[in-house]
C-alpha cells in the first residue's frame, strides 16, 4: 500500500483518486504536489475551515471526509498505472461496508475505472452496488488538467452536502 486509507464509518464524503502520484508517493501524503490543488479545493467550497497541509491528511477525518484511491498498490500518472493495480471491486466492497454519504471520484478517470462507465462532471447516476451512497465525478484538481478544470462540480458538491444534512 502506498498511502494508508483515511476512512470511517459514515462520512459525509469519501474522497477517491485513481493512484498517487509520485510526489505524493515520495513524501507518503496525499495530494502533495504543490500544482495540486485539492487541498486549497476542499477550503475554498468551505468542506475544511481551511487548507490543510498535504502533512495533515490524517486530520481529513475530523471533516467528516475520507480519502482512498483506486489503485493502493502502484503510483504515478495514470498511464503508467498497471492495469493489474486498479481494484474497483475492493473500492466498492470498502465504501458499501463505510456507507459514506457521498463518494466523489477526484477525476473523471477515477469514476470511469470505479463504475466501469463514462461520467461527466457533477452528480453520478445511482450504482446498484452502492445504493443509497451518492456519487460524484469531479475535475481533476492536479495542475496537469488545469487546463480542463473547472471548480463549479466541487462547489456543487458542498452545497449538496451542506443541504442534505
Amino acid at each position: 500500500m502506498i498511502l494508508p486509507d483515511y476512512l470511517a464509518p459514515g462520512l459525509n464524503v469519501v474522497f477517491c483518486g485513481t493512484a498517487p502520484g509520485r510526489v505524493s508517493a515520495q513524501k507518503g501524503h496525499y495530494y502533495a504536489n504543490p500544482g495540486n490543488q485539492f487541498w486549497a479545493l476542499l477550503a475554498a467550497t468551505g468542506l475544511t475551515p481551511r487548507k490543510l497541509a498535504p502533512s495533515e491528511d490524517q486530520q481529513i477525518l475530523t471533516f467528516g471526509l475520507g480519502l482512498t484511491d483506486l489503485a493502493k498498490t502502484a503510483f504515478g500518472q495514470d498511464a503508467e498505472i498497471p492495469v493489474t493495480a486498479w481494484d474497483p471491486a475492493g473500492l466498492i466492497q470498502k465504501i458499501s461496508s463505510l456507507r459514506p454519504r457521498a463518494l466523489a471520484f477526484t477525476s473523471l478517470t477515477a469514476a470511469r475505472l470505479a463504475l466501469g462507465q463514462p461520467a461527466a462532471p457533477g452528480p453520478i447516476a445511482a450504482d446498484h452496488r452502492l445504493p443509497s451512497i451518492a456519487l460524484w465525478a469531479l475535475p481533476s484538481s492536479s495542475g496537469l488538467a488545469r487546463r480542463h478544470f473547472s471548480a463549479d462540480p466541487w462547489h456543487s458538491l458542498s452545497v449538496w452536502i451542506t443541504s442534505t444534512r
